[in-house]
């Protein structure tokens, strides 16, 4: 069965997360990604750990299966000749270096890159755009995040300001630059000509804004933090069972929050209270409302808290420790994590791509690469012969 993309190289000078993120999303779809790595140290994420498996990081584990690692001192003459021959058969080309300047040596910088190889897809990845006030600073998840505003309405409402554990700037800016990759790609089929792309990590975590910049936007009202609470639903948040475990109930509806008051018992109380007779009251008065609902939550444990709102069809479910997430019946039973065999590490798993598609499915063909694994049978494949190939190994262009 084919894949929409088999036919389309992707040539990966990135690190860390986002773009490395980035390729692996196309080389699911079937594109063929070759990682170009910096010679002996590699992708600075192989060295984030513990934890490590073997002498690989679990952290690179994550994000570069369906890839081929070729290792290239391209500021070296041999090894920019090789980098060049490379994106002469490439589709698509991810860098991530901030410096436009940095670039315009290398010959990688937009201008160059689209008149020498005009049906390149070239795109850029960096904390805040190659032509921006902060462009050429360098730019990591945590920084993105505090400057698009996302932890100042994120944590307890007397907390500090809070990070969100995982690399959402990082991974957001990796899934927009795969979308505009393969939306250039069509674009390329209608036009023949490639283009350039210049995504931000700062951007990107912008968008997560939606709502809450709509509402100072439009309406100048400014976030205030909730902890786990929503500021336009009430009750949309965390409640705690009696046996100490936490879950989730969200009432979004006012269909939804009569079931809610009848499964409980209350509609002679909290169902007939004035305060709580909308959406909008209930945010007013939720100071009198969570500590009433949790008082009856006391009574059960979650776990049967939870079955009885299933049995209403009220959203509602128990928060799950990593463990139980990754081994849920749900995330078997939609096939989420892949298994790929690592020639010397066995069994590598990983999450796998949520994209379904009928016809054309993704598909997990490579574990992630030892570093420059792969540099000799790239090279092979680029027409260099055996003595080309060791005489740039002894100039350390590989």
């Amino acid at each position: 069965m084919t894949s929409l993309l088999d036919s389309i190289r992707v040539v990966e000078l990135t690190e860390a997360l986002a773009g490395p993120y980035c390729a692996m999303l196309l080389g699911d779809l079937g594109a063929d990604v070759i990682k170009v790595e910096r010679r002996e140290v590699g992708d600075q994420s192989r060295g984030w750990g513990p934890p490590f498996v073997g002498h690989q990081s679990a952290y690179f584990l994550a994000s570069n299966r369906n890839k081929r690692s070729l290792t290239l001192d391209f500021d070296r003459g041999r090894g920019q000749e090789i980098l060049h021959r490379l994106l002469a058969s490439a589709d698509v080309f991810l860098i991530n270096n901030p410096s436009l300047e940095s670039l315009r040596r290398r010959g990688l910088d937009p201008e160059t890159l689209c008149a020498k190889y005009p049906r390149l897809i070239c795109c850029s990845i960096s904390g805040y755009g190659l032509v921006s006030p902060k462009a050429g600073l360098p730019g990591y998840d945590i920084i993105a995040q505090a400057e698009a505003g996302l932890m100042s309405f994120t944590g307890e409402p007397e907390g500090e300001p809070m990070r969100y554990p995982v690399a959402i700037a990082d991974m957001t800016c990796g899934i927009y630059s795969a979308l505009g990759i393969t939306a250039a790609l069509y674009g390329r089929e209608k036009s023949g000509r490639g283009q350039y792309l210049d995504m931000a990590l700062f951007d990107s975590q912008l968008t997560w804004l939606i709502n809450i910049g709509s509402n100072f936007l439009n309406a100048q009202q400014l976030p205030e933090r909730w902890g786990n609470a929503h500021p336009s639903i009430v009750p949309y948040q965390v409640f705690r069972g009696s046996d100490g475990r936490h879950f989730v109930v969200g009432v979004g509806t006012e269909p939804l929050w009569k079931r809610f008051v009848q499964l409980l018992a209350m509609e002679k109380s909290l169902g007939c209270d004035p305060r709580f007779d909308s959406n909008q009251l209930r945010i007013t008065n939720r100071g009198e409302l969570i500590p009433a609902v949790q008082a009856i939550f006391d009574s059960d444990s979650s776990e049967a808290w939870v079955k009885r709102f299933a049995a209403a069809e009220i959203p509602a479910a128990t928060i799950q420790t990593v463990p139980e997430a990754l081994t849920d019946a749900q995330t078997v039973a939609r096939g989420l994590i892949v298994e790929l065999e690592h020639p010397v590490l066995g069994a590598v798993r990983s999450i796998a791509n949520p994209i379904r598609l009928s016809s054309t499915p993704v598909s997990y063909r490579l574990p992630p690469p030892f570093l420059g694994e792969h540099t000799t049978q790239i090279l092979s494949e680029l027409s260099y012969s055996f003595e080309e190939i060791e005489k740039a190994r002894e100039e350390c262009a590989i």
